[in-house]
């Protein structure tokens, strides 16, 4: 394997090798991460303080603004390598479609099969509604915007230009397990996460990969992304990296064994969930053919924008 990856005939920048171009939009993020913070100064004062405890608000905004800037930058690489932007696994045509409807509704059962394996443990019990009424409405359209925004941000940061590029260059499995261990190590960061979690984030996110792969766009993994997210924050109200949010709808109770509870870092922590991710596997292995033609960055007219 050469030093940064294949090179391919095309005399243009989208000729460079992979590694080269995927270097350029690391320094494209760097220089534009002083203008986010500057942003994200600015927002904080409407915000508030940090708290223990996520509001819809916050969690959309601290991630709407990076999102921002990531889709910017992907912009000014399609730019350059004469691309259409929805060559980078988010094609136009595919936007809210059945492949995001299918991925939610995936997320969602996912999510409540793990809680009833901790149930049927003795580990779990949903507990009882906290909301109802305007509150309701409120915190249910408050949590879908900003777990949609939160889907989009991690699945196109590790699984858009960076995935795309590389998996040009060096393949898709070394790609997809460099993005993948990359995933579970910033979980790390995140307060109340421990070694099984970031385990298990790995995981998933190598599974996200493969629906990269298999369906030719990201719109799957980003429904099922935002659907676990909303499903585990909001509808159980358990706890996400050991964070409590706040307009949960159900008030619910562990009382186990943190293998079984998944302790700090919630259902996401649990031994349960590798079991959970394997099924995912299978299922998807079976239930999903493959798309033509796997989306690479090799092959510069490959979807809408």
């Amino acid at each position: 394997m050469n030093l940064l990856f294949s090179v391919p005939e095309e005399r243009s920048f989208a000729g460079l090798r992979a590694g080269w171009r995927f270097l350029v939009f690391l320094l494209l993020v760097v220089g534009l991460l002083p203008l986010l913070r500057l942003a994200l100064l600015w927002a904080m004062r409407h915000v508030g303080p940090r708290t223990s405890v996520f509001t819809p608000a916050s969690v959309g905004l601290s991630e709407a603004l990076p999102l921002a800037f990531l889709l910017l930058a992907t912009w000014i690489m399609a730019r350059l390598e004469r691309r259409r932007f929805g060559a980078y696994g988010l094609p136009g045509r595919e936007a809210f479609g059945k492949r995001f409807w299918q991925g939610a509704l995936w997320g969602f059962l996912a999510l409540t099969l793990l809680l009833l394996l901790i149930a049927v443990s003795g580990a779990y019990s949903f507990g009882t509604l906290q909301l109802q009424g305007g509150r309701l409405a409120e915190y249910a359209l408050g949590w879908a915007a900003a777990f949609l925004t939160v889907g989009f941000f991690e699945e196109f940061l590790f699984r858009g230009y960076a995935l795309t590029t590389l998996s040009g260059g060096m393949g898709f499995w070394p790609a997809a397990i460099l993005l993948s261990l990359a995933f579970g190590a910033v979980h790390l960061g995140n307060t109340g996460e421990d070694a099984l979690g970031a385990l298990s984030a790995g995981l998933i996110g190598l599974f996200f990969c493969i629906t990269w792969r298999r369906t030719g766009s990201l719109w799957f993994a980003v429904g099922l992304h935002a659907a676990w997210d909303y499903g585990e924050s909001f509808i159980y109200g358990v706890p996400d990296s050991g964070t409590i949010s706040a307009g949960r709808l159900l008030k619910p109770t562990f009382h186990g064994s943190r293998w079984i509870t998944g302790g700090s870092v919630g259902p996401e922590g649990s031994v349960w969930v590798f079991v959970v991710i394997a099924l995912l596997f299978i299922a998807f292995a079976l239930l999903t053919p493959p798309a033509a033609p796997t989306p690479s960055a090799s092959n510069t007219a490959s979807s809408d924008a």
